[in-house]
């Protein structure tokens, strides 16, 4: 895994050259007219959930109505995510307002919490130590997670982890709340914190006092099972695709701004309707090289990334959603089942799996 000596002259101009294409092709600019609709959208179609979840009353038609307010609620929260990278104005205090309600007052997820979680992830994709996606209690990324674990049970359920993530996921909803609410109470240093905290308590006591209002202690019970698990599994299913699978990063590696980013990601074929479901997240290789860009110029910019990867030699990494998630759940099984990690054993990597042959080339990369 010990990388080519650096190149500091080539490898800067590598980013910097795509960078000047980009912004002459006017890739960088505002798109006030997209983003001003879809908050509105946002606003209107929130509301008119609540009007109807009045009118149907005492119904079991409201676990439809439990799984359409999750959907609208990751969808919400992928415009949150698009605001905190400043993709909608120019004005970052612009951005953080309006990241803070569509997060904590719309969707009931801390923009403080994720905000610092997310921002070390972009700086250091899949690097151990770094990043803190693959830091996580209940999966196991490298070999030396999986021996965290003392006992039987917990060392078994490591051992097939890849066959319980999506279940897994079913939990989500849950977690992202808590870990909000977590963080927001703890004594670390917070800015906006009393913001976050009355807009989180409006979000989910009133949600709350609203289902219990409508329906009866069981119903709502239920009602709330599937709205916070269709939650987490769309969330999940939607952010799990983009990294899990590749790469991991040694803490002594040292790797440029450009290969450090699409090395360790992947992108989802699909087009335009993938691009609504995923928000825009299945052009992750473009998202991280431009964070700040607008989503709909993610799709036009991926013709320029992929012929400047091919230029300089850098895999770029696309698959379906399908073999994605295939690649997740092997990679996962792989590390919990055997204790290590595929991508440092070439023998490994040219047995590899069909679900995860298109990601090869990237690991010779690395192994240079």
């Amino acid at each position: 895994m010990t990388p080519e000596p650096a190149r500091s002259g080539r490898v800067t101009s590598d980013f910097t050259a795509l960078t000047q294409r980009v912004r002459e092709a006017g890739l960088m600019r505002r798109r006030y007219g997209y983003y001003w609709t879809k908050l509105i959208g946002a606003v209107v179609l929130t509301a008119a959930w609540v009007a109807g979840f009045v009118l149907i009353g005492e119904s079991w038609w409201q676990l439809a109505m439990a799984a359409a307010f999750s959907v609208l609620m990751t969808q919400i929260a992928f415009l949150g995510h698009d605001a905190a990278h400043r993709q909608i104005f120019r004005s970052a205090r612009w951005n953080d307002w309006t990241s803070l309600v569509v997060a904590n007052l719309l969707v009931g997820i801390s923009y403080g919490w994720w905000q610092s979680k997310h921002t070390k992830h972009h700086s250091g994709p899949n690097k151990v130590g770094t990043d803190p996606d693959i830091d996580l209690p209940v999966l196991a990324f490298t070999p030396e997670q999986t021996r965290r674990h003392r006992n039987p049970v917990l060392r078994w359920l490591t051992a097939r982890q890849g066959w319980y993530f999506f279940p897994l996921l079913l939990l989500e909803g849950a977690s992202l709340h808590l870990d909000g609410l977590k963080r927001v109470v703890s004594p670390q240093k917070m800015p906006r914190r009393s913001a976050e905290i009355a807009m989180l308590a409006v979000r989910l006591g009133g949600f709350a006092a609203l289902v219990l209002l409508v329906l009866p202690p069981g119903m709502a019970a239920a009602f709330f099972g599937v709205q916070l698990a269709v939650f987490g599994l769309y969330m999940g299913s939607a952010f799990a695709p983009n990294h899990i699978g590749m790469p991991l990063v040694s803490p002594k590696m040292r790797l440029d701004f450009l290969r450090r980013q699409v090395l360790m990601s992947r992108n989802i074929s699909g087009g335009r309707w993938m691009s609504v479901l995923m928000g825009g997240l299945n052009y992750q290789i473009e998202h991280h090289l431009f964070p700040s860009m607008s989503r709909p110029d993610l799709r036009r910019v991926q013709k320029m990334v992929v012929e400047h990867c091919a230029e300089i030699g850098v895999p770029y990494t696309q698959t379906s959603l399908l073999q994605a998630y295939r690649s997740v759940i092997s990679y996962l099984n792989t590390v919990g089942l055997k204790g290590r990690d595929p991508f440092l054993c070439p023998l490994v990597a040219a047995r590899r799996t069909p679900s995860m042959a298109g990601e090869q080339p990237a690991l010779a990369l690395l192994r240079r």
